[in-house]
C-alpha cells in the first residue's frame, strides 16, 4: 500500500469550452494553496478526458513555473473539452458511465479534493463524483453567464467588450452607407451579451431568446428612424433569438443535442425579414468564437482570482458540493443544487430591460410591451 503524501494535494480541472479567466483560476488555485496551505496542486488534462487517460497521465503538477505570466492569458494551459462527459463515455457502441473510475485514480495519486471550473453540465458531473466521495467545490464559468447561483461569471465581462467594441467600429460602417448592420452574439438561451452589449453600444434593436420577436414590429421601429432622419440602424442579435411564431435556427441538427449542436444563423434569417420590409441595405456579422478568445478584461481577471482563491479555501474548510460563487460584491458559497437548478435567463420584465426600452430600444415584442403606450401606462401603474 502506498504511503500517503506528506502535503496535501488537491486537482483542478477546466471543463466545458474555452472562456477568458480561466488561467486567473489556476494561478489564484496553486498561489493560495501553496502561500497558505502549503499544498501541491495537480491539474487534469483538457476537462474530464484526463480521467480517461492511461495510468494517470492526464494529470500533471503545476508547479510554479507552470503558473508564471498566464494571469493575461486567454483560454486554460490545461486545455479543455466539451465532447466527454465523464457519466456519459461512448465505449464502441455503448455508453457507460466512467466516474466511478474517478475515486480510484485520485487516491492512487494522494489527491483529496477537486476544483471543477465549468458550467452547468461540468456542475452536474460534480454532483455524481461528490456521490462517490470526492470532496469537490465548484467555480462557475461561462460567458452567457446564465449560471444560476452567481451575479456574475468570469468571461462574460469580457465578452461584452468584445462585442461592445464590435458594434462601435459598425456603427461607422453603418452610418457611412445608410445600412442596417446586424451584430450576431453567443446566447444559446440566455440573452446576456446581447443585451448588455446592446445597450453599451447603442443598439436600436436588441434580439433575446427570452423575448420572441415580430418581424413586423423590427421593421416598423426601423422604418420609424428613417421617417425621423436616422438612415442607419443598428440590431443586436442573441444566437438564440425566435420569432414569436418560429423555432431557433442552427447550423447543425435541432436542438436534441447540446452539444453537438450549433446554434448560428438567426441574423440571416432577420437580415432577409428587414431587407424586404424596409428595402434597406441590410448587412449581418457573425461574432462567433472572438467573443470568448484572447486576454480576459481586469473585470474578468480579479473575479477569477477570487473565486479561484474561494474555492481553495472551501477546501481547507471542509465544504463539499458547493460553488463559490460572487454575491452582492462579496465571494461565498452555494449548493450545487443552486447552480444547476435553473438557467439563469433574462428577465422581460426586469429594470434592465426596462432601462432599454426607455432609452428608446426595441426587443421586437410580439406582445407590444415596446410601445410607448404600453411603458406609459406601466408608469401610471408603479405605486
Amino acid at each position: 500500500m502506498a504511503r500517503p503524501p506528506k502535503k496535501r494535494r488537491i486537482a483542478i480541472l477546466t471543463g466545458g469550452g474555452d472562456c477568458p479567466g480561466l488561467n486567473a483560476v489556476i494561478r489564484a488555485v496553486v498561489k493560495t494553496a501553496e502561500n497558505v496551505y502549503d499544498w501541491e496542486v495537480y491539474g487534469v488534462r483538457d476537462g474530464f478526458e484526463g480521467f480517461l487517460a492511461p495510468k494517470g497521465t492526464g494529470i500533471v503538477r503545476l508547479t510554479r513555473a507552470d503558473i508564471a505570466g498566464i494571469l493575461p492569458q486567454g483560454g486554460t494551459i490545461l486545455g479543455a473539452s466539451n465532447q466527454c462527459d465523464i457519466l456519459a463515455v461512448k465505449r464502441g457502441a455503448k455508453v457507460r458511465d466512467e466516474s466511478p473510475r474517478v475515486p480510484t485514480l485520485l487516491a492512487s495519486l494522494g489527491i483529496t479534493g477537486l476544483v471543477l471550473v465549468g458550467g452547468e453540465g461540468t456542475h452536474l458531473a460534480g454532483a455524481r463524483l461528490i456521490e462517490l466521495g470526492v470532496q469537490v467545490i465548484g467555480v462557475p464559468k461561462t460567458i452567457d453567464n446564465d449560471l444560476a447561483g452567481t451575479d456574475f461569471t468570469f468571461g462574460f465581462d469580457t465578452a461584452v467588450g468584445v462585442a461592445s467594441e464590435a458594434l462601435d467600429r459598425l456603427h461607422s460602417t453603418a452610418a457611412s452607407h445608410h445600412r442596417v448592420m446586424l451584430l450576431e452574439v453567443m446566447g444559446r438561451h440566455a440573452g446576456w451579451i446581447a443585451l448588455h452589449a446592446g445597450i453599451s453600444g447603442g443598439a436600436d434593436v436588441i434580439l433575446l431568446p427570452e423575448i420572441p420577436y415580430d418581424p413586423a414590429r423590427v421593421i416598423a421601429r426601423i422604418r420609424s428612424r428613417v421617417a425621423h432622419g436616422r438612415r442607419f440602424s443598428i440590431v443586436v442579435v442573441a444566437e438564440g433569438a425566435r420569432r414569436a411564431d418560429g423555432a431557433q435556427v442552427f447550423r447543425s441538427g435541432k436542438g436534441a443535442d447540446p452539444i453537438r449542436d450549433r446554434l448560428g444563423g438567426v441574423s440571416a434569417q432577420v437580415a432577409d425579414e428587414l431587407s424586404e420590409g424596409t428595402g434597406l441595405s441590410v448587412r449581418s456579422t457573425i461574432l462567433g468564437h472572438v467573443q470568448r478568445g484572447g486576454t480576459p478584461s481586469p473585470f474578468d481577471r480579479v473575479l477569477a482570482t477570487r473565486l479561484g482563491s474561494r474555492a481553495v479555501r472551501a477546501l481547507a474548510e471542509g465544504e463539499s458540493g458547493r460553488m463559490v460563487a460572487l454575491r452582492c460584491a462579496e465571494i461565498v458559497t452555494v449548493p450545487f443544487k443552486v447552480a444547476v437548478s435553473r438557467l439563469k435567463t433574462v428577465d422581460p420584465a426586469g429594470d434592465l430591460v426596462r432601462s432599454a426600452r426607455e432609452v428608446g430600444i426595441s426587443f421586437g415584442a410580439a406582445d407590444g410591451s415596446d410601445d410607448p403606450w404600453f411603458l406609459a401606462r406601466e408608469h401610471h401603474r408603479a405605486p
